[in-house]
């Protein structure tokens, strides 16, 4: 293997980024790792290489093309690529020359891990890329594709591991006088609503479990529309909107217009949905303005599945969720970019329109384009349980290695072998 230097930056919550900085080593590369704050550090685990930036997010640029150069860093490794720090080295890298390893929440979420080169969501290969041109990469596989499971694997892990990052953040962070936070809540309330969330989980459950019992013995059809995260990088980078408030509102306001009066909405609120916006009372008013206020109903996070199989429809602004919706050849209406964003499957009628006649998905061309990410961004496991990081190393690292990134891998027959789907011990 040719000298390989990977110098790692924030990655998700917990020890995927040292478990894996610690297999790269023992393939043979070299690693660092640079901690903007205390999470970083404690989840570094005191493993070799780590660097400390207590530079201001100013500095940082210069900061980074010094390290670059007195490291001779071949490769930087890092999770979303929106994030100032992230954007700031993703630009350095590509003056450079360098490859950037970007991972993110599976596109086919919950248990595969998005893996790309260059870019994600917005700045993946995967927007520029047609279905034909997929179609006739894969015409030399034989992949058998699982089926799409049915909620997250590891959820509390999930939140455990945000809970503990933000503890260490807001309590030990005193050597990291120029952090700045990407996200506008401020660290304390973030934290406290993390802790307030793991502590609620069962009366959220109890919550979750009424108002889906309302919806599944209403015998009314139903929309479904799929809420995301004010934080999450979509949301801010990649979508028309800059609240989930003015998103809530064109649906309703949509759904008011050209649904049939028997028709009802449900929301639902994303998984990691901590309650910083008072969706529940911002969907209500709205839909009592728009006279609907008996026919729109809100769900706390949960399973996507059951609301699944009795939708008409579904609408959301770029989420990974639209790809269970996609499966199943539900009607989809988009309002960001998303890398499914296809004109073969994605509806392109007005909100009015498709509530009163949707546009159905082409399900083959769905299934052609599902298969392309499976057999080259979308990787068996996940982050934050210990049984989904095994999955995950076991074949990550070496498409890491690879000189190819997955997509020109397929294309050139170079793809590695992909392991089936498990999920058992």
């Amino acid at each position: 293997m040719p000298d390989r230097r990977f110098l790692f930056l924030q990655g998700p919550h917990g020890p995927f980024f040292h478990r894996l900085g610690r297999m790269l080593r023992a393939a043979g590369a070299q690693v660092w790792r640079v901690g903007f704050n205390a999470g970083d550090r404690a989840f570094w685990f005191g493993a070799p290489g780590y660097i400390a930036y207590r530079g201001t997010p100013e500095d940082w640029p210069g900061a980074l093309d010094a390290l670059l150069a007195g490291h001779r860093i071949t490769d930087i490794v890092l999770y979303g690529d929106t994030r100032p720090v992230h954007a700031a080295a993703v630009a350095a890298a590509r003056a450079a020359g360098l490859r950037v390893h970007v991972f993110e929440e599976g596109y086919l979420r919950p248990y595969w891990v998005t893996y790309e080169r260059g870019g994600s969501n917005g700045n993946s290969r995967l927007m520029d890329m047609s279905v034909p041109e997929m179609k006739r990469a894969l015409e030399m596989s034989d992949l058998d594709v699982p089926e799409p499971p049915a909620q997250w694997g590891d959820m509390r892990q999930h939140v455990f591991y945000g809970a503990l990052y933000h503890w260490f953040v807001m309590f030990r962070n005193g050597d990291y006088k120029g952090f700045r936070r990407h996200r506008e809540l401020p660290l304390g309330t973030e934290t406290m609503l993390y802790t307030r969330r793991l502590v609620l989980m069962p009366f959220i459950a109890l919550d979750r479990m009424v108002a889906t019992a309302r919806i599944k013995y209403g015998g009314f059809p139903y929309h479904l529309g799929l809420l995301q995260l004010e934080h999450d990088s979509s949301f801010r980078m990649h979508s028309p909107f800059t609240r989930m408030a003015e998103f809530l509102t064109q649906v309703i306001e949509g759904f008011a217009t050209g649904a049939p009066r028997h028709h009802h909405l449900v929301f639902k609120a994303h998984p990691l949905e901590n309650g910083q916006s008072p969706l529940r009372r911002i969907i209500r008013e709205i839909a009592r303005q728009h006279g609907v206020g008996a026919r729109v109903h809100y769900v706390r996070g949960g399973k996507l599945a059951g609301l699944l199989d009795h939708a008409r429809t579904a609408v959301t602004i770029n989420s990974t969720a639209a790809q269970q919706v996609l499966w199943r050849g539900i009607p989809l209406k988009v309002f960001g970019r998303a890398v499914y964003a296809k004109p073969e499957f994605v509806a392109t009628q007005p909100l009015a329109d498709f509530f009163a006649q949707p546009m159905r998905p082409d399900s083959r061309a769905y299934r052609d384009y599902r298969r392309f990410l499976l057999e080259t961004s979308q990787v068996p496991g996940g982050f934050y349980s210990a049984r989904g990081r095994r999955q995950l190393l076991r074949q990550v690292v070496d498409m890491m290695l690879a000189d190819e990134d997955p997509y020109d891998a397929l294309k050139s027959g170079k793809a590695a072998p992909r392991q089936p789907l498990r999920l058992v011990n």
